[in-house]
């Protein structure tokens, strides 16, 4: 490869021959991404047009199911390409794009998590005060800055990293990533290490503090607070807590696989759990919110009824 990744490509390794199997997992794949644009953009239309969902919980879940429309389509297209190609190449130019939509769909996901956690946290500590406490201008200016400084964050890294002398072209992933390209670098990283330290602090570290101590306060009013005000934590929080910690396994286990040798795990199983964080959040979510939550569950039994 040149010194230079303009005008350049790369070789993604970690895709095999699987013979007429491809077509099986082009179909698989393609129904997979055309359920989660389904299931995303029923719910968003949804809550768009019932005004009884105009609410603060469910704009933070619009954003929410926006970001998953955004982040699997970084992924699905190209990678439904990839499976039919008998070449697995991509140009550099095209590679830090999808490193660009990838990590900032991934940051984009831990702050609309932050601030779905902070909005529980006034609804259930605050109830009396939550209608003063979070205006409407409160939540546009949050949903605006948990979609404005994580793509500034990226932005940034993939800046660093697209300006790198490389001085190979294989990435063992089916997909562009970012830690991948770094450690293809022939010159200095050191200003790369020190801004990817800085941004992970700022676009994962931080949402989780904030999330963390949000749930602190909520349990420590649950415990001295009446049965009723347990009801509602218990029903409104537990669909976030089991998308947090969903989005979490899925993204454990790439930073692990990226870092550390996984030679052990099967090749075919670090494929799978690598797109686990891709693939899965942007199914769950909605199935998650949209039969636990029984104000959508209810608009879109109404919404599929007035179609019949």
């Amino acid at each position: 490869m040149t010194n230079s990744t303009q005008g350049s490509y790369f070789i993604l390794g970690a895709y095999f021959d699987s013979g007429p199997l491809k077509y099986l997992f082009f179909m698989i794949l393609t129904s997979l991404y055309t359920f989660i644009l389904s299931l995303n953009l029923l719910l968003i239309v949804v809550i768009c047009m019932n005004r009884s969902l105009h609410e603060p919980m469910y704009l933070f879940l619009c954003s929410l199911f926006v970001n998953e429309l955004y982040g699997s389509t970084g992924l699905f297209p190209f990678l439904l390409l990839q499976i039919l190609s008998d070449i697995h190449t991509v140009s550099a130019p095209f590679c830090f794009l999808q490193i660009f939509c990838l990590y900032s769909y991934v940051a984009v996901e831990f702050a609309n998590l932050a601030i779905m956690s902070y909005d529980r946290y006034l609804a259930i500590c605050y109830p009396l005060h939550y209608n003063t406490r979070m205006t409407f201008k409160k939540v546009v200016m949050l949903i605006g800055v948990s979609w404005l400084y994580p793509f500034v964050v990226v932005a940034g890294t993939t800046s660093l990293s697209s300006s790198l002398q490389l001085c190979g072209n294989i990435i063992n992933k089916v997909f562009c990533d970012n830690y991948s390209v770094v450690k293809l670098a022939c010159s200095d990283t050191t200003v790369n290490n020190i801004y990817g330290l800085i941004a992970t602090y700022f676009v994962v570290f931080g949402p989780l503090i904030l999330i963390f101590c949000t749930y602190m306060r909520i349990l420590k009013v649950c415990f001295s607070g009446s049965k009723q005000t347990r009801q509602k934590a218990v029903s409104t929080c537990t669909p976030h807590l089991a998308s947090l910690l969903n989005f979490c396994f899925g993204a454990s286990f790439e930073v692990l696989q990226s870092r550390f040798n996984m030679n052990s795990v099967p090749h075919m199983m670090r494929i799978l759990l690598s797109l686990y964080w891709i693939t899965c959040q942007p199914l769950f979510n909605p199935l998650l919110y949209g039969l636990k939550l029984s104000k959508i569950y209810i608009n879109c039994k109404r919404l599929f009824s007035w179609k019949v």
